[in-house]
C-alpha cells in the first residue's frame, strides 16, 4: 500500500580518519641529547618535557651576551655624563656647536650599540630555551628517533612524532547535488553523523558535522566534508577506513512503497494498482530514492492508501484480476495472486 510519511534523506560514503592535530617535533639547535623524558606511544599534554638537550656552549654564549649589555650600558651612561657636562660648557660659550654634536653623536651611537647588544642577548636566550624541547600539543607519541647522546640539529629528522586522537577528525565525501540541504543542515544547528565499524555488530559512534570544503571537486562532482567524533577510548585511529551516514535533510509528505513494488517498464517505471473490482492497472510514477528497502516515488496517479501490487508482478498485464494472498496459501499479506481463468 502506498503510505504518506516523513522520510529522512540518509547519506552513506566510505570515510577515513584523520588527526585532529599532527605535529613532527625537531630539534632547533645543534646539540646533542641530555635526557628523553618520555616513552613511545605515550600519552603527553601540552607543555610536557619531552627532551633535554646539552646547553654548555648556549649558556656561555648567553653569560656573553649579558656581558656586552652590561658594558655597552656603563659607556653608555659615561658618555651620558659627559654630553651633560658639554652642555654646560657650551652654554658659558667654552665649546663649539661641533663640539657638542661630536658628544651627542657618540652618545646616540652607544644606544643604537646597546640596542643591539640587548637584542643579541635576547637571541642568546631564546636559544638556551630551546634546550628544553616540550609538547606543542597534547596528543599520543609516536617512535622516539633518539637517545641520551644523539646529536640533532634543525636540519635534521623528527625526534618524536605527536598525535592528538581526541576529538578526531573523519573526512569523506558527498556527491554536489548534496550541497544545499548540507549547508542548510549545518547552518541551523548540529548535523549528526554515525561511523560504522568493519566488521558489522560493533556499536556505532556518533559526531557532528564540522567542516564543509569551499570548493566542489569537479573532477568527480563531490564535495568534501569532515566530521569531529570524541573519542576517548581510541576506537578511531588515523589511517584507518570508516562507513559514515548522515540524514541532512527530510522528504515531508513522501509517497513510500515497498521498493519490490516498483516495476520496470521499456519506457518507464511504474506501478500495478489494484482497484476496487480487483484489476490492476499499470500507473507510471518517477522514483526519488530508494532506501532500506522503501522507495519514494510520485506520479499522477499516484496517492496515499492505493494498494499495489508487491509480488507476482511479472504474471500480470493491466486488466489483471488480482486476490490478495493469506497465510493459508503460504503467501505473505501484501502479496497477489492472479486468479485463474474457470474452464
Amino acid at each position: 500500500m502506498v503510505a504518506a510519511a516523513d522520510v529522512p534523506v540518509r547519506l552513506s560514503a566510505n570515510a577515513s580518519v584523520t588527526a585532529l592535530e599532527s605535529v613532527d617535533v625537531r630539534a632547533q639547535i645543534s646539540a646533542t641529547v641530555k635526557a628523553v623524558h618520555i616513552k613511545e606511544g605515550q600519552s603527553v599534554r601540552r607543555g610536557d618535557r619531552l627532551f633535554s638537550l646539552d646547553v654548555r656552549t648556549e649558556d656561555a654564549n648567553l653569560g656573553e651576551a649579558e656581558a656586552q649589555v652590561a658594558k655597552s650600558r656603563a659607556d653608555l651612561a659615561n658618555a651620558e655624563r659627559n654630553l651633560q657636562r658639554q652642555h654646560e660648557l657650551f652654554k658659558q660659550k667654552f665649546i663649539s656647536q661641533t663640539a657638542l654634536d661630536t658628544v651627542q653623536n657618540q652618545v646616540d651611537s652607544l644606544r643604537a650599540q646597546l640596542a643591539a647588544d640587548m637584542a643579541a642577548a635576547e637571541s642568546s636566550r631564546v636559544a638556551r630555551g630551546f634546550g628544553d624541547i616540550v609538547a606543542p600539543i597534547a596528543g599520543r607519541t609516536g617512535a622516539v628517533a633518539v637517545y641520551p647522546g644523539s646529536l640533532v640539529q634543525p636540519s635534521g629528522p623528527p625526534l618524536v612524532g605527536i598525535t592528538r586522537i581526541d576529538p578526531i577528525n573523519v573526512s569523506f565525501t558527498l556527491p554536489e547535488r548534496e550541497l544545499g540541504a548540507l549547508q542548510a543542515a549545518f547552518a541551523t544547528g548540529p548535523v549528526t553523523v554515525t561511523a560504522h565499524f568493519d566488521p558489522p555488530g560493533q556499536p556505532a559512534l556518533e559526531g557532528r558535522l564540522s567542516f564543509i570544503d569551499n570548493s566542489v571537486d569537479s573532477a568527480s562532482g563531490t564535495i568534501r566534508v569532515k566530521a569531529s567524533f570524541a573519542n576517548p577510548d581510541g576506537r578511531l585511529w588515523p589511517g584507518m577506513f570508516v562507513k559514515v551516514s548522515l540524514s541532512p535533510r527530510t522528504l515531508g509528505g513522501a509517497l513510500t512503497v515497498p521498493a519490490q513494488a516498483v516495476q520496470t517498464g521499456p519506457e518507464q517505471k511504474f506501478l500495478y494498482a489494484i482497484g476496487e473490482d480487483g484489476k490492476v492497472k499499470a500507473v507510471p510514477v518517477r522514483v526519488l530514492l530508494v532506501q532500506d528497502g522503501i522507495a519514494l516515488v510520485e506520479g499522477a496517479g499516484v496517492v496515499a492508501g492505493m494498494r499495489v501490487v508487491l509480488e507476482g508482478a511479472q504474471n500480470l498485464r493491466p486488466d489483471s484480476e488480482v486476490k490478495e494472498g493469506g497465510n493459508e496459501t503460504g503467501n505473505e499479506p501484501g502479496q497477489a495472486k492472479k486468479k485463474k481463468d474457470k474452464s
